[in-house]
């Protein structure tokens, strides 16, 4: 049997999966079902290399079960080809039942990696991406009427459902890196469980690896299908004999000793934390410009979650030279294309952000890795393939990954939920359900912000905070600065803090003129109004006529011009969502007087939880909510040793970081401001201290009654007059 015959016999097999039905896809071998147009060359190449991946000896078998079953889990390792293959054989039995139950979607955790996995599915299906093939991420969609397989992040795919809670436009949802168990992924395990319920005709697939598949076997009542992916590897593995907790250096070594042996292949390094590659990248650059040519290039590349990368650097040969990709946590399925690593150095240690509800702060906290991680690493090479595990052999590692839900601020979650049952979908099941106290936490902030009402359901300020796709509080200002006139800058504020931050850390010898560029741009009023004197001068040099001007001007003042046109993209976003909700946007006012106590009013309604007193005069800073002391960050226009304005004595932050112990990015406020915008009941929750009495004694002399006034209803309201001179505080950039 030729090829193409094969090939007709899977399209017809796939023909019969829709209810029973028999949708021949007619005889002509070099139609396209999907664009209707004559397959390439390149798709008949593209096709005999998919045949050989692990996943396709098991592709009758999963149609089979996708016939069958409303749900399935498929179990195997990164380099199966499941994420790449799967969603295929999905779409092609959505296309066999003419779409009449929707299309497909399949759920990545990664920005980059749904971009990749969608360029490289769109060459295999011989159509155009954007087309028949799209992705959608975060403030980017590549999609069309007739897309018919779409990769998307799982956020995403949770933002969807606020407005299609059964997802009916979907006849198929391929959950894809299920063990990784992010918020997001964890919401869509427990949320689709009903969304099946309700909808019989739709199918799940979920992808896992084998260590992770038992555990979701059991979230399930009913008897699920698992289909295993068998991938033969017999890499060696050579485990250390050092229990030091330091590996960075050895990791660096290692991959210097590798490369004077001249073996083939390139070598991919796990380090702790994003902070470690750059380090790492940064040491191999230089080191590498001191070999000799007779050893080959030494390229070492970044490929980690968050890190934009061209899909064809990472695939293919690189002739002459050796690539050393730079990872961490979270990132061995970007490795899915990458097929010539021979060599692994695993540091086995991850460092993660964890959240504790009592203190409502996060820490960075160093740890080792799971065993599920340990595996898959040593999975990434070839069989001739040696994996370097940079700690002893009897070293103890936790069975899984602690789910993200469990150290993570849940407020967002519990709001999306409660946004969900208001649309039917009342009961969600999750694997692991949150920790008691951060549910409490969660709801405990959700009601000081008015989002619920006395029986605990979304109120209509709830409901409208759930549309932004912003953390709560920052939600809460967002709507409070409808009421203050001060849209435009608050918008300004919360897309700065919701894109990467945007100050570029200096090489070494360049942090003094960094600050100094930095300091240009520091307002009087706090970080806050230096975050929109940032914004505004990036705006500005947009306007120059050359297009290298902006790229060039933000290298000069040390910022990060991708992380500032994130902040743009957001910045648009957010205002969209206020237009389609019809909420009122005032014109901007920045630097008058009034304008810049309305913003404070703005912040203070929603972020009223996070406020801090200098209670020595020395920059020690007491946070009425937990009696914890902490410090300015650094990198705060009052952090700065050169700031001569001396240190305000009451702040409001936006973040505690436990780790570093400090408050970032503040404002000064009067405690009299603080009275008038925080709810009652919150103030008189405060635990007892020296801070408490004097508001308490402020709160006495002003009268409560029209304080309590102020506070719920908002009403306090404050429109600058346009004709009102600039205030002479404001710092203007030069």
């Amino acid at each position: 049997m030729s090829e193409n015959e094969g090939m007709s016999d899977g399209q017809r097999a796939v023909g019969e999966l829709a209810s029973g039905e028999v949708f021949a896809f007619g005889d002509d071998l070099e139609i396209n079902q999907f664009d209707g147009l004559p397959y390439s060359s390149r798709y008949y190449k593209l096709l005999k290399e998919r045949k050989t991946l692990p996943v396709w000896q098991s592709r009758s078998q999963f149609l089979h079960l996708l016939r069958s079953n409303q749900l399935v889990i498929v179990s195997g390792t990164t380099k199966t080809g499941k994420s790449s293959q799967i969603p295929q054989w999905c779409a092609e039995f959505c296309l066999s039942a003419q779409f009449r139950h929707g299309t497909v979607v399949c759920t990545q955790i990664h920005q980059q990696q749904a971009i990749n996995l969608a360029l490289r599915v769109a060459d295999e299906m011989d159509v155009n991406i954007g087309h028949e093939v799209g992705y959608r991420i975060p403030l980017e969609s590549c999609c069309s009427g007739e897309t018919a397989l779409r990769y998307c992040t799982d956020d995403v795919l949770l933002r969807e459902m606020m407005s299609d809670p059964l997802l009916e436009h979907y006849g198929a949802v391929v959950l894809d890196q299920a063990h990784e168990r992010t918020v997001s992924t964890d919401l869509l395990l427990a949320l689709l469980k009903e969304v099946l319920r309700q909808r019989p005709e739709l199918r799940v697939v979920v992808l896992s690896i084998p260590q992770a598949a038992e555990r979701l076997l059991g979230h399930y009542v009913a008897t699920i299908p698992l289909l295993t992916l068998d991938w033969p590897v017999t890499a060696k593995v050579v485990h250390s004999s050092s229990c030091h907790s330091d590996r960075f250096y050895p990791a660096l070594r290692l991959v210097l000793e590798i490369h004077w042996t001249k073996e083939e292949g390139d070598i991919a390094v796990f380090l702790a934390s994003a902070q470690e590659v750059d380090s790492a990248f940064e040491i191999l650059c230089k080191e590498s410009s001191k070999l000799s040519l007779g050893l080959g290039e030494l390229v070492p590349m970044p490929l980690c979650p968050g890190r934009p990368v061209v899909y064809s650097n990472i695939t293919g040969e690189h002739l002459n030279s050796r690539r050393v990709f730079l990872s961490h946590s979270q990132a061995e399925d970007m490795f899915w294309a990458v097929d010539s690593v021979n060599f692994i150095i695993d540091t086995g240690m991850e460092k993660k952000s964890v959240y504790n509800p009592r203190i409502r702060a996060n820490s960075e906290v160093l740890r080792t890795i799971s065993r599920c991680q340990a595996d898959l690493r040593k999975q990434l090479t070839g069989p001739t393939g040696k994996c370097f595990c940079l700690y002893p052999e009897e070293t103890p590692l936790p069975a899984e990954s602690t789910p993200l839900l469990l150290e993570s601020n849940i407020t967002s979650t519990i709001l999306f939920l409660k946004r969900m049952e208001i649309a039917g979908l009342t009961h969600c099941d999750f694997i692991n359900r949150p920790d008691p106290e951060s549910l409490m936490q969660a709801l405990e902030e959700l009601d000081y912000l008015a989002a619920l009402d006395d029986d605990g359901n979304l109120s209509e300020i709830g409901i409208i905070m759930s549309e932004f796709p912003l953390d709560p509080q920052m939600a809460k200002a967002l709507l409070a600065s409808c009421e203050f006139d001060c849209v435009s800058e608050v918008v300004t504020i919360a897309a700065m803090v919701a894109a990467p931050s945007c100050f570029l850390q200096p090489a070494v010898g360049m942090e003094t003129e960094a600050r100094q560029c930095h300091m240009k741009f520091q307002h009087p009023e706090g970080d806050h109004f230096t975050l929109i004197n940032i914004y505004n001068g990036f705006k500005q040099s947009r306007r120059h006529p050359c297009e290298f001007s902006v790229p060039k001007w933000c290298q000069d003042y040390f910022l990060c011009y991708s992380a500032l046109q994130t902040a743009d993209a957001i910045r648009l976003e957010l205002l969209d969502i206020l237009r389609r909700i019809e909420l009122p946007i005032s014109e901007p006012m920045f630097g008058t007087k009034a304008n810049t106590l309305n913003i404070k009013r703005a912040l203070l309604a929603g972020f009223f939880m996070q406020i801090a007193r200098d209670v020595d005069d020395s920059g020690n800073y007491f946070m009425l909510t937990n009696k914890h002391i902490a410090q300015v960050d650094p990198l705060s226009c009052y952090g700065s040793k050169a700031h001569k304005m001396g240190l305000p004595e009451w702040v409001i932050f936006y973040e505690h970081s436990l780790s570093e112990n400090c408050i970032r990015i503040i404002c000064p406020i009067t405690p009299e401001t603080f009275i008038q915008m925080a709810p009652q009941y919150f103030f008189y929750n405060l635990p007892p201290s020296e801070s408490k009495e004097i508001l308490q004694h402020m709160l006495g002399h002003t009268g409560s009654a029209s304080s309590k006034e102020n506070i719920n209803m908002l009403t306090v309201h404050t429109q600058a007059d346009p004709s009102e001179p600039q205030s002479n505080d404001r710092c203007v950039l030069q």
